[in-house]
């Protein structure tokens, strides 16, 4: 009988047992992993990459994914050994090697202008190969053709930026100015109407004082983005875009300037150089306001400066909050408050719903204006 219960509990036991030790496939620890990088949850997802590259030391989507989660992380170092490690001369580099590290590896090289812009060329030489594979295959347009193109105009504009960068030597350059019109050609003949493309032609021509030709290049690239969804993957990333208001503003271009503000408060509103740029905006309306006899779009100078004075209080409360690492900016946003105290402009009354307000009034000046917006920038 004793026997016979032994024999009973063991095999009771034995359908438990390798569920228990079952391992989880590659594509599922790959799954978990992204799903937790999606919910910023870095050092977990770390775990998952690891338990991957366990069971395929020389997996080398596993370990982009593991690079990117180090520079969330803000291990820059291991980062960039990591990238490295993708790339020849290392035995266990595929070949040929993903693009993508050489890109991350360039944004990297902030130190080494000269390195930097090998890596884009480098990604540069591999997406276009893999383009011509697209192209020869005769087959409709796809997302990946579309997404190579994507991420060969960024790399030549990428390269473009470091040539024009001022603290680099490069911008010195006599062959800087013909090397940024022939990389920028070639992005917009890899993808005509790209409106990042068109963006940093834009910024070229405002660096060479042609301000008609900036005008037309971002009239180009605002008519290119202005109508797309906010989960659009050809809308330009912030950065790019609050760029774009950079050279509005700099150009008088102020509707556009805050209408493109508008979308990306929409992604995101606690974005503070946004906050900035959207009081400087004011600021500078309330500016014209004057001069023009004290309105500007049925808005009196006072007006503008109060709702100048609102941004750039959200700016400065945002900035502190967030530890932000922007000196200067922050510099500038008190300069522009002492500016508007002199003036006696005070922040709107605490608990003051003036934020929807002066929502509905944007809208509605974008509603009126949409249609006159190419006109007014022409």
């Amino acid at each position: 009988m004793g026997r016979t219960r032994t024999k009973k509990k063991t095999a009771a036991r034995t359908p438990a047992s390798p569920i228990s030790s079952k391992v989880p496939s590659i594509p599922a620890l790959f799954e978990k992993a992204q799903s937790l990088i999606v919910q910023c949850d870095y050092e977990l997802a770390q775990r998952f990459i690891t338990r991957i590259l366990e069971q395929q030391p020389s997996n080398a989507e596993a370990k982009e994914m593991l690079g990117v989660v180090q520079l969330e992380m803000g291990d820059i170092t291991a980062a960039r050994a990591t990238f490295t490690a993708l790339l020849p001369p290392n035995p266990d580099a595929p070949s040929p090697p993903p693009p993508s590290a050489h890109l991350y590896l360039a944004q990297l090289s902030t130190d080494d202008p000269g390195l930097a812009l090998n890596h884009y060329q480098a990604a540069i030489e591999i997406l276009t190969v893999q383009l011509k594979g697209k192209e020869r295959a005769m087959d409709p347009p796809t997302d990946d053709e579309a997404e190579l193109k994507h991420n060969i105009v960024r790399a030549l504009i990428g390269q473009v930026e470091i040539w024009m960068d001022p603290s680099y030597d490069l911008c010195f350059d006599p062959a800087a100015e013909m090397t940024c019109e022939g990389l920028l050609a070639s992005a917009l003949q890899t993808d005509p109407g790209n409106p990042e493309a068109l963006q940093a032609l834009a910024s070229v021509r405002m660096s060479q004082q042609r301000p008609e030709e900036a005008k037309q290049c971002l009239e180009q690239a605002w008519s290119a983005c202005k109508d797309l969804d906010i989960d659009d993957p050809k809308l330009p990333p912030i950065s790019t875009r609050l760029a774009m208001v950079k050279l509005f503003l700099e150009l008088g271009l102020y509707t556009p300037a805050l209408l493109v503000l508008h979308g990306v408060m929409a992604s995101d509103d606690q974005e503070v150089e946004a906050w900035y740029l959207e009081g400087w905006c004011f600021f500078l309306m309330s500016e014209q306001a004057q001069e023009k006899g004290g309105k500007l779009d049925e808005l009196t100078w006072q007006e503008l400066a109060t709702d100048a004075r609102d941004c750039l209080a959200t700016c400065e409360a945002l900035h502190l909050n967030e530890g932000h690492p922007d000196t200067p900016l922050l510099e500038h946003v008190r300069e522009l408050t002492a500016k508007l105290d002199v003036l006696g402009i005070k922040p709107s009354p605490v608990g003051e719903d003036d934020g929807d307000d002066e929502e509905g009034d944007w809208e509605d000046a974008q509603d009126s204006e949409d249609g006159d917006a190419d006109v007014e920038m022409a």
